[in-house]
């Protein structure tokens, strides 16, 4: 087992995998999938008249169904 974390081709294999560059098609399209999972959830949480909760100032805060913002879906133009 020591052997395995003293192998420099893992090591280096590892950080050519790991590499940060500008983010791929794929990068990009869990963001917008991530965008419209949240879009969906405000959706349904003000229908059902469930409160959300969210973050402000540093604290935590409840936030009515009555006043939960629903941004502009831009992905339902993309469909």
């Amino acid at each position: 087992m020591g052997r395995l974390s003293e192998d420099k081709t893992n090591r280096t294999l590892l950080k050519e995998t790991v590499s940060i560059e500008a983010p791929d098609e794929e990068a990009i399209e869990i963001g917008r999938l991530f965008q419209r999972a949240v879009y969906e959830a405000l959706r349904i949480h003000k229908r059902l008249g469930n409160p959300i909760a969210s973050w402000k100032d540093g604290r935590v805060v409840i936030i009515q169904p009555e006043e939960i913002v629903i941004p502009a879906d831009e992905s339902e133009d993309q469909i």
